[in-house]
C-alpha cells in the first residue's frame, strides 16, 4: 500500500520535474471506494437507468464467494474419502466455526426447535464476512498495481489497468452491506411468521394488555425500529471496515505531507520511519482483530433479531 502510494504520486508528476501538491483526500477515496465510473473491470449495458458495469466490488464478492466454495467443498470432499472421519488441519477449523455458531450463536437466541433451520444462514454470514474482511487486509491488487506499472504497463482501460482503481474490501461498500441487511431483515420477518403465523408476527410487535392512546405512540415506534435493526447492521460493519483502511492510509499520507511542508524529502522519510510505518503496523494488527469481531457482531445480532421475532415473550 505504502509503495502503491509513492508510485501513484509520481504518476501525477508534471512533466518538468516540479512535484505536483500532494491530494490526500483524493488519495483515501481512491484506495476504499468502489471503482470509479471511467474505470469499471468489465463494462456491461445500462438497463432501467443501472449501470450493470462489473466494478471492483462485484469482483471482490465474486472472488470471496469462488474462494468459500472451492475451500469449503474440497476440504469436505477429502475429508469424506478419508476411512476414518476424524477431522484435522483445515477441517478442524471449519468443524469448530460450524459447532461453535450453532451451539454458541443459534441454539441460545433462537432456541432448540429452530437451531436447525437458522444456523445455516448464520454459518454463511460470518464465513462470507469474516473472508472478505479478511481478503480486503490483503495487497493483492497494490503489488499488482505496482507491476502493472513497472512491468506490464497495460493500457489504463483494460482489465489489469482497471483492477488497481478502488478499495478491495467489499464489505467497506455500504451497498454490500445493505444487501447483507436486507437479508436479514426478511429472516426476521419469515423467523417471527414461522413461529407464530404471519397475522400474528405483526400482532406481537406491540405488546399486549396496554392502554390503546398508547398504542398511537408505540406502533410508529416499533415500525420504525424494523428498519433501524438492518440500518445499524449496514452501518457498523461498513463504517469500521472503512474507518479502519482511511485510518492506515492517513498515517502514511503523512510522508508526503511533511515533504511537502519542508520541501526536503528527507523530512518525509524520517516521519515515515518515526511515525507512519510504526503507527501503520499497529492499526494494521489492531484491524487483524476487528476483521473477526465485525464478522461475529453482524452475525451475533442477526441471531438476536430473528430470536426476539421468534421468542416474543421474552
Amino acid at each position: 500500500m505504502f509503495a502503491l502510494l509513492i508510485q501513484e504520486h509520481s504518476e501525477h508528476a508534471p512533466e518538468h520535474g516540479a512535484a505536483e501538491k500532494f491530494d490526500a483526500g483524493k488519495t483515501l477515496i481512491e484506495h476504499v471506494a468502489n471503482s470509479p465510473i471511467d474505470h469499471p473491470l468489465i463494462h456491461l449495458p445500462t438497463i432501467a437507468g443501472i449501470d450493470l458495469s462489473v466494478t471492483k466490488h462485484v469482483f471482490m464478492l465474486w472472488l470471496v464467494a469462488v474462494f468459500v466454495f472451492v475451500v469449503v467443498t474440497a476440504t469436505v470432499r477429502a475429508y469424506l474419502r478419508q476411512e476414518r472421519l476424524v477431522p484435522s488441519g483445515l477441517m478442524n477449523v471449519i468443524e469448530f466455526v460450524v459447532e461453535y455458531i450453532r451451539d454458541g450463536i443459534a441454539r441460545p437466541n433462537v432456541g432448540k426447535k429452530w437451531v436447525h433451520a437458522y444456523t445455516p444462514l448464520l454459518l454463511t454470514f460470518f464465513v462470507f464476512i469474516f473472508c472478505a474482511n479478511v481478503i480486503g487486509l490483503i495487497p493483492v491488487f497494490d503489488v499488482l498495481g505496482l507491476l502493472n506499472h513497472y512491468v506490464f504497463q497495460p493500457d489504463e482501460h483494460s482489465f489489469l489497468g482497471s483492477v488497481v482503481h478502488g478499495g478491495t474490501t467489499a464489505t467497506a461498500n455500504f451497498n454490500v452491506t445493505a444487501a447483507l441487511a436486507t437479508i436479514t431483515f426478511f429472516a426476521i420477518i419469515i423467523a417471527g411468521s414461522r413461529a407464530h403465523g404471519f397475522v400474528q408476527h405483526w400482532i406481537n410487535l406491540v405488546p399486549h394488555g396496554l392502554p390503546k392512546a398508547i398504542y398511537v405512540i408505540l406502533i410508529p415506534i416499533e415500525i420504525m425500529s424494523m428498519f433501524v435493526k438492518p440500518f445499524a447492521l449496514t452501518m457498523r460493519l461498513a463504517a469500521n471496515m472503512t474507518g479502519g483502511h482511511i485510518a492506515i492510509l492517513a498515517i502514511l499520507s503523512f510522508v508526503f505531507v511533511f515533504a511537502e511542508m519542508f520541501s526536503r524529502a528527507i523530512a518525509g522519510i524520517g516521519v515515515g520511519l518515526a511515525v507512519s510505518v510504526p503507527m501503520a503496523v499497529g492499526i494494521s494488527a489492531l484491524e487483524i482483530i476487528v476483521v473477526l469481531v465485525q464478522a461475529y457482531v453482524f452475525t451475533l445480532l442477526t441471531a438476536v433479531f430473528i430470536g426476539m421475532a421468534i421468542h416474543v415473550h421474552h
